[in-house]
Parts: structure tokens; sequence; C-alpha cells
């Protein structure tokens, strides 16, 4: 394929003008949704990069508190990606079966469904941001200096799940390039107010970490408000009106239940992550500091890869809508090959420059150490990432959300966290026992992954 050709699929698939994925070419058809999927999963993750790199200047302390908070917040994201999850498979089965008025109707009870859970994370946000970070081993000082930043980033939690949630009605009606705008325009507004807030600047005061957590919520409530109008005015295949509104019990019970899965594989997996970091930070505050650094930068090359494997989702789902499941499966197969190439190029990439990657971020030497550390092992088993990613989303597209969470369980819980705890504590290898868990997990559950889907027991879920 000649340059100007790649040139005009790229800007064609940013464009968001071509919209069947049901027939054609099913290579032609992962670019096309992979590319803006890939662009907002790295979006999502410039958020946490560029409150690490204005935040790295106050000290070790403060990128502690950013990634303590962040490991609570991954039980915010455990439910809003879990409900995503299920959002997608039915607004895809949706399109699928051209019933867009079905999806629309989705789209409003996950919505109202993921507010009300929003406002109960907020309320322990708003009363307990001490005693959160006091239960995650913070220091007292870094308590003293960060809890503004838990505070705030808690109590504002329903900008993460909305944005979370109409995103994922965006990718499964095949409109990627909707969400990849609306996370382009929420990371640019944050930037800008990122060091305003934290450093201060004329009339504005300086107000530290906190000043991160405040421009985080405004860029992401901005971008959850462009996203209503966006629904409200019908610039996609959905739709929303008055009419949608109001309690749906059929639709919001269906809903719950593919749900359900994608909830439980996702508190399984960032409460791992959350006992992971409790783990790191018996070490110290530069180790976690280092840690913290890693898994963002980590984060940064996870989430494009994390954006083809939603591609593979809505390719399962829209082509299971349609009757055609043997497409279905030669996508989730193509998309993991594309995926595995991608991490091969990244991992190498991590293992020759971890040092100079972490410089970016921090000049401590003991942070640079442990967070070069971090990269390269966790890097090490990205190939297998890949094809476990692509797998996983694959089961979720098709509504089968039971099977990853089995998965999860026997792989995170039943041999992640006694691995972790045994190699760091008991035999002393401390962040790199941690570190080793975690690859080893990884590599397990796309082992087991692939396994299960031979099986295609997948082609058949209803939803």
């Amino acid at each position: 394929m000649g340059i100007k050709k790649i040139i005009y699929y790229f800007s064609l698939a940013i464009s968001g003008k071509e919209q069947q994925f049901t027939s054609g070419s099913i290579k032609r058809a992962i670019f096309m949704l992979s590319v803006p999927m890939v662009l907002e999963m790295m979006m999502e993750s410039i958020f946490f990069l560029a409150d690490a790199y204005f935040v790295s200047s106050l000290g070790a302390n403060a990128i502690a508190t950013v990634g303590l908070t962040e490991s609570v917040l991954t039980l915010v994201y455990a439910i809003a990606i879990g409900l995503s999850m299920g959002v997608t498979a039915i607004v895809a089965r949706r399109i699928g079966e051209q019933n867009p008025e079905g999806a629309s109707q989705t789209a409003v009870q996950a919505m109202l469904l993921g507010m009300v859970v929003a406002l109960v994370v907020s309320v322990f946000g708003l009363l307990f941001p001490k005693q959160i970070l006091g239960l995650m081993g913070g220091a007292p000082d870094l308590i003293s200096e960060g809890f503004g930043y838990t505070q705030i980033l808690l109590g504002g939690n329903v900008t993460i799940m909305l944005l979370f949630l109409i995103n994922a009605i965006f990718r499964g009606a095949g409109d990627a390039s909707v969400a990849m705008k609306v996370l382009l325009f929420s990371n640019l507004l944050n930037i800008v107010l990122d060091p305003l807030l934290i450093f201060g600047w004329g009339p504005i005061p300086a107000f530290g970490v906190k000043g991160a957590a405040i421009a985080t919520t405004i860029g992401r409530g901005s971008a959850v408000l462009f996203q209503l109008w966006i629904l409200w005015h019908g610039w996609t295949k959905i739709k929303i009106g008055i009419k949608d509104f109001g309690l749906k019990i059929g639709i919001m019970l269906n809903l719950v239940k593919v749900s359900l899965g994608g909830i439980g594989q996702f508190i399984i997996g960032t409460s791992s992550w959350v006992f992971l970091m409790r783990i790191m930070a018996e070490f110290g505050s530069e180790l976690l500091a280092g840690y913290t650094i890693a898994i963002r930068v980590l984060m940064f090359t996870l989430m494009p890869s994390w954006g083809m494997s939603n591609a593979a989702a809505t390719l399962v789902g829209q082509n299971l809508g349609a009757q055609k499941p043997d497409r279905a499966e030669i996508s989730v197969w193509k998309t993991g090959k594309y995926n595995a190439w991608f991490m091969v190029f990244v991992s190498l990439f991590y293992l020759f420059f971890a040092e100079s990657i972490i410089k970016v971020f921090s000049q401590q030497p003991e942070v640079i150490h442990y967070g070069a550390l971090s990269l390269r092992v966790v890097a090490s088993g990205y190939v297998f990432y890949a094809y476990g990613m692509v797998i996983i989303q694959a089961f979720n597209g098709s509504g089968d959300t039971k099977t990853p969470t089995i998965i999860n369980f026997f792989c995170f819980w039943l041999f992640q966290l006694p691995f972790a705890y045994v190699a760091a504590l008991v035999f002393n290898l401390q962040a790199l026992g941690v570190l080793l868990a975690i690859t080893v997990s990884e590599v397990l559950i796309a082992v087991v992954g692939i396994i299960w889907f031979k099986k295609g027991k997948w082609k058949t879920v209803k939803v």
C-alpha cells in the first residue's frame, strides 16, 4: 500500500465517514475502526501523563499521591469500563440488527445507571479522602499534602463515568471518530489548565497537586457536555430525545445482566492493581513514585493496544448482529496479529530506553532506577498482552462477559496476588517480585483466553 493510499485511508478513518463493518474487506474495517479508537485511547492516557509531568516537579509525595489516588480510581474505572462493555456489546448488536431506536434506549439507560453509581462514590470521596489515602498506605505528610487531589477526583468521578459510557455508545455504533474528537477537546483543555492551576498565573492561585485534579475534572466535564450535545442533536447514528428518558426496566435489566460480567472482571483486575500498589507502598515513596511514573508511561502504549481490542469488540458485536459469526472470528484473529506487531515494537523501545523515558518525569536516582525496572519487566510480556486483550474484548463484544470474568478471577486473584505477596515480601524481591507477578499473570490470561476462544461458544450468546 502506497503512502498516498495510507494517508487517504487514515483521513477517511479520522473523518468517520465510513461506517460499514459487516461487509467488504475485514482488513479495511479493522483499520477504519482501529485508527480513531487507538487515538482515542492514547488521548485517554495523556490525562495521566500530563498530570504526572506537571506534578513531578512538586516532589515524590505529590507523584505518589497521584499514584495512590489513581489506584483507588481504578475501581471507578472498573465499573465504568464494565458498564461500557455491556453498552458497546448491546449497541453494536442493535446497530447490526438495523435497530437504532433500541440502541438509543440502551444509551440512555446506561447513562442513568452510571450517574447513580457515581453519586455513591462521590459521597465517600468528598467525606473520607484522608482515610482513603491512609488505607492505601500513604504516609502522614503525603496525606496532608495530597488529600485535596483525592477529594476532587473522587468527588467529581461522574465525569469519568459518563465520559467512558458515552464514548462506549459511540464505539458500539461504529462512530469511533466521534469518541476520539471528544477526547481531543478534553485533553487540550486539561493540558492548558494543568500548569495554570498547579503553579498559578496572574490572579489564578497555585493549587499545587490539587490543581491537577481540578484541571482534569474540568477537562472531562466539558467533554461530557460536548458528548451530550452530540447525542441530543443526532450527529451520529445514535440520537436521544425526551421519549428515551425514564426508567425502562427491561432494557435496564438486560444492560445490567450483560454488564455484570464486565464490571466483575474489571473489579477483579483493578482491585489486584490496588493491592499491588499497597505492597509497593511498603518500600517507600521513591520506589512508589518510580512505579507510578512507569505505569502511566506503560498506559500510554497499552491504551492504543486497548483501542485495537475495542475495534475487535465492535466488529464482533455488529457481525453477530448481522448473522455473520465466521466474519466476526476472522476479524478477531487479524486484529490480534496487528496488535502483536505493534506491541513488539513498543516493548523493544522500552527495553532499550527505559532510563531516558523516566528521566523526563524525575531526576531522582532511586525513582529512575525503579521506574526503569518497572518498564522493562512489564514490557517483556507485551506480545502476550496484545493477543490477550483482543481475545478478552472479543468475548465482551459478543456479550459473553462471564468467560473473561472467570479467567480474570483465576489469573489475578488466585495467581497474581499470592505470587506478588510471596515474591515481594517473603522472598524479599520487593518491586521485582510484584513486577514479575504482573507479567506472568498477563501471559497466563492470553494463553487461557485463546484456548477458550477457540471453543466458539461466544458465537451463540444472545443479548
